[in-house]
């Protein structure tokens, strides 16, 4: 079998499990939205800045909860039945350790944050990385059987405990409670249908030698992602710290936002690009045809959210949420950038190289993200508040994480040259909408939110696709839908 075919068998499976993803993540995102737009009028934004400090905590741990364990299971040689015992026993182990380390670390972690009563939000809702350890290993098998059907029933169903805990809690004004005991509802529901769908004999064992080639590559790959998780969540404890918890519930709300497409497409990604770059990077020729079908694909559905978000920031807040809200606009126009790179970065990159077993390069590419973000975030807040720490956030990606992770890539073999002519119709489709949306929505303004969005929106992006998407490729499209 050449390159080509292996490449078409492994994506014609990733495509029937990315397609399951994405509607999941779509119903779910539709909720959690719809549950955002009532918990906004709700609560109030101190309410969303405790949560968003312990959500910070739970993003950092539920990366490192099991040292790399559910993706050395993904991305595992040989039988899974020889090594799951183990893996099950070390994912425990790790995972009820590192809970009760943070469990002790929360007040500090809150102060740091600048915010103390979110100690017990954090503690409460830091405590789904039980379930999630106790249910890693049954969740990667059905990864790597890419049976994303089943994963994704699982999530969607337990999304609607979490919709009816949180919102019963928020109108009996449990405050930022009501966000962590929804996700516990949430976790505990799916946690019990992974484990029954993915099917994964029930055994507890400890061999030495599979559990020194799972740490081998799991540690690495959990600094990786911890470190990632630092990345998306250290504004949250800068802002929360430099300007107070009412400014952070501002931020919150932008990133969330921001967060949208990479919550729907990037998770969704990440649930079949990680065992399909892992099965590709068995054959260096199929891994280079995979990587050169990729990079414009994600970036042509990338580019179109971005734009609105960009260049229509304050109808689009105004009309989600209300004018109350719209002193996050200004910080959502950046935020657009930096999801941008991380749908490239975070959702590509680091899932190639984690692929090809690199996963101490992507410790060091996310490190050097680190240790740049961090002094310019804080620079950031203090010179121009939270929309200082959004630019500082965005700048730093584009202008530090992306020519860094193309080095490193480089440096493994990975060539993503050949994908660049394949990327001037999006970035032209991009400046020709973006210029569009900018001139209709100063013909619009002053008028209701929803007809600058529907009318610069809905030019921009129908701009955006007859420029971008090939005529051949238009044309398959119409002829499927008719």
């Amino acid at each position: 079998m050449d390159e080509t075919q292996r490449v078409e068998e492994i994506g014609a499976q990733a495509g029937r499990g990315l397609r399951w993803s994405i509607l999941g993540n779509l119903v779910t995102r539709a909720g959690s939205f719809a549950m955002g737009l009532v918990l906004a009028r709700v609560l109030a934004a101190d309410d969303f800045g405790t949560y968003a400090v312990a959500l910070a905590a739970t993003q950092l741990v539920m990366h490192v909860k099991d040292v790399g364990i559910q993706a050395a299971t993904v991305q595992w040689r040989g039988r899974l039945e020889d090594m799951a015992p183990t893996a099950t026993v070390l994912s425990f182990v790790f995972a009820t350790g590192l809970y009760g380390l943070f469990w002790g670390f929360a007040p500090v972690f809150a102060r740091m944050a600048g915010n103390e009563d979110a100690t017990g939000v954090v503690r409460l809702l830091t405590s789904i990385i039980l379930i999630e350890a106790f249910t890693a290993v049954r969740s990667a098998a059905l990864l790597r059987r890419f049976d994303q059907d089943k994963l994704t029933r699982a999530i969607m169903i337990g999304f609607v405990a979490n919709a009816a805990v949180a919102i019963t809690l928020a109108l009996r004004g449990a405050g930022a409670y009501s966000f962590a005991w929804g996700q516990v509802a949430a976790s505990v529901v799916t946690g019990v249908l992974i484990f029954v769908w993915g099917w994964v004999p029930v055994r507890l064992g400890l061999d030495r030698e599979v559990a020194g080639r799972l740490l081998r590559f799991g540690i690495p790959s959990a600094l990786g992602f911890g470190l990632e998780a630092v990345l998306m969540n250290a504004d949250y404890v800068v802002v929360g710290n430099v300007l107070g918890a009412e400014q952070l519930g501002y931020y919150l709300l932008a990133f969330n936002v921001s967060s949208w497409v990479p919550g729907i497409i990037g998770t969704a990604l990440r649930y079949v690009s990680l065992p399909s770059f892992s099965r590709l990077a068995e054959d260096p020729a199929a891994l280079s045809e995979g990587v050169r079908r990729s990079v414009p694909v994600m970036v042509t559905f990338v580019l179109p959210p971005a734009l609105v978000m960009a260049v229509l920031a304050h109808p689009l807040v105004s009309f989600l949420y209300g004018e109350r809200w719209d002193f996050s606009a200004g910080v959502l126009r950046w935020l657009a950038v930096l999801m941008v790179v991380r749908m490239l970065i975070s959702f590509l990159a680091v899932d190639i190289l984690t692929g090809l077993g690199a996963t101490r390069t992507t410790v060091w590419l996310n490190l050097v993200w680190a240790a740049a973000l961090l002094p310019a975030l804080v620079a950031g807040a203090h010179l121009g508040g939270i929309r200082g720490a959004a630019v500082a956030h965005a700048l730093v990606a584009a202008l530090v994480a992306v020519p860094f992770a193309l080095f490193l890539l480089h440096r493994v073999g990975v060539r993503v040259t050949p994908a660049l002519p394949a990327l001037v119709r999006p970035a032209a489709a991009a400046v020709a909408a973006g210029a569009l949306m900018l001139v209709l929505d100063g013909l619009t303004a002053g008028g209701p939110a929803l007809v600058r969005l529907a009318v610069a929106g809905g030019a921009g992006l129908l701009l955006f696709v007859l420029v971008a998407v090939p005529g051949t490729a238009m044309h398959k499209l119409v002829r499927r839908s008719a």
